[in-house]
């Protein structure tokens, strides 16, 4: 019995990875953290937002020359990235200087802040079922 709440928690441990990767907030909203869920989902998105409004989509350059960090980081976004990277990759948008670094840390940055709320919502979901395990 305890090897199947073992398996079952470590299953809801990667859902709530899984939904706080897909959607800003969203392990946290599957915890009942709403308002935490809301601050994280509009902190994030405006963050990438703002990169893509500074530097166009040109600044997401998943497939192209763009060091690792940046790759990295970028990729932490949610799977959104992806279709724009592969957009990007075609060369039609063009950015140079200041605004492709600028955008590119500001959506490096979002990725980045996706990937502590990531790890905070599996932590608090670990937290929580050890919690359930000592009642």
């Amino acid at each position: 019995m305890a090897q199947h709440s073992r398996e079952s928690h470590a299953w809801f441990l990667l859902v709530v990875g899984l939904l706080a990767w897909l959607v800003p907030g969203g392990g946290h909203f599957v915890l009942k953290e709403r308002k935490r869920a809301l601050i994280i989902f509009a902190t994030i998105v405006l963050t990438f937002f703002i990169g893509l409004y500074i530097g166009s989509i040109g600044v997401i350059n998943l497939f192209g020359t763009a060091a690792i960090y940046v790759k990295a980081a970028q990729i932490m976004n949610p799977p959104i990235v992806l279709v724009l990277g592969h957009h990007s990759a075609s060369g039609i948008y063009p950015v140079y200087c200041w605004p492709s670094e600028i955008g590119q840390v500001y959506t490096m940055t979002s990725g980045l802040l996706n990937l502590l709320c990531i790890i905070n919502a599996v932590y608090l979901a670990h937290l929580r079922g050890d919690e359930l395990a000592g009642d």
